[in-house]
């Protein structure tokens, strides 16, 4: 909740219904430490965190385990695996020993979800489809190493512009596809608005996703224009672009038959300028009211 000013009180809005749904993801505030992200989120009434492997492998993995756990936050993904799509033996077995020890991080952790960004084209290649496969061999290696240890894998579509170097799965339909490959329980997808927003079929696909059980992640970002030089890093703050949040919100919720944790995501640079605190505590505020 606010007050007049539209500044956070209360504990960031202790009680708020909107706000025990909400996670914050480390990238967001990637200025404040480990530490000092937990006391901020224990501070505010912040419930849930998503972390990333390298501040935590940097933290070490079983004492952020222990912060966290000890502070009583949720953990609602862990990014990122993935990189899947490189044609070489070698590179190919590396990304999958890297992908089985993010597994094993998970499950330290104590998240049931692993992101997976699944990797561009190799040098020189235009073959989307045989890259694709090339994901879902690797899924067939990795997904019954993930179940056994109580994680899940959660295929991330990102936004084409992205497709040559980073990610060539581009749409939710096409991150359905894959994971349909496999039990719900073992792959799903994460729904973005960053990546999403702009696809006509939108609609279907997360309802396509509910009901199959395949929503293992929902993450906010706004689309805000121009982008910057590289693109990687121009995720707009909750109410600063052009994505309907609530929309978005809507349709997970009407999918899924339990309320899914929401994790904000944002890579930018301009917020990570600023104090982190005070970052948190107003993507909160953004939160509780673009989104509910």
């Amino acid at each position: 909740m606010s007050d007049t000013n539209g500044t956070m009180s209360g504990g960031a809005g202790n009680g708020d219904p909107a706000l025990a749904r909400f996670s914050i993801n480390q990238m967001t505030v990637k200025q404040l430490g480990l530490p000092a992200l937990v006391k901020g989120c224990t501070e505010l009434g912040v419930p849930a965190v998503g972390l990333w492997r390298e501040p935590v492998q940097t933290y070490g993995v079983a004492a952020a385990a222990r912060l966290v756990r000890d502070a009583g936050l949720a953990v609602t993904s862990l990014c990122r695996g993935g990189f899947f799509t490189a044609v070489d033996p070698g590179e190919r077995a590396r990304a999958l020993d890297d992908n089985r020890a993010a597994i094993e991080e998970a499950a330290t952790l104590g998240t049931g979800t692993l992101v997976l960004v699944s990797g561009g084209l190799p040098p020189g290649s235009g073959d989307l489809a045989g890259a694709r496969e090339r994901i879902a061999d690797a899924l067939a290696e990795l997904a019954p190493y993930a179940a056994e240890r109580g994680v899940r894998l959660a295929i991330e579509p990102l936004h084409p512009m992205y497709a040559s170097d980073r990610c060539v799965v581009s749409t939710l339909d096409q991150a359905l596809e894959l994971a349909g490959r496999f039990p719900a329980e073992q792959v799903g997808v994460v729904i973005d608005t960053y990546h999403l927003w702009w696809d006509d079929r939108l609609a279907q696909g997360i309802a396509r996703a509910g009901a199959e059980g395949r929503i293992h992640s929902f993450q906010l970002a706004d689309w805000v224009t121009p982008l910057p030089e590289g693109v990687l890093n121009g995720r707009g703050q909750i109410g600063d672009g052009c994505v309907d949040m609530r929309w978005f919100r809507q349709r997970v919720d009407a999918a899924t038959a339990t309320p899914l944790p929401i994790e904000v995501e944002l890579f930018n640079e301009a917020l990570w300028a600023r104090d982190g605190l005070e970052v948190l505590r107003e993507t909160a505020l953004r939160f509780v009211q673009h989104t509910f």
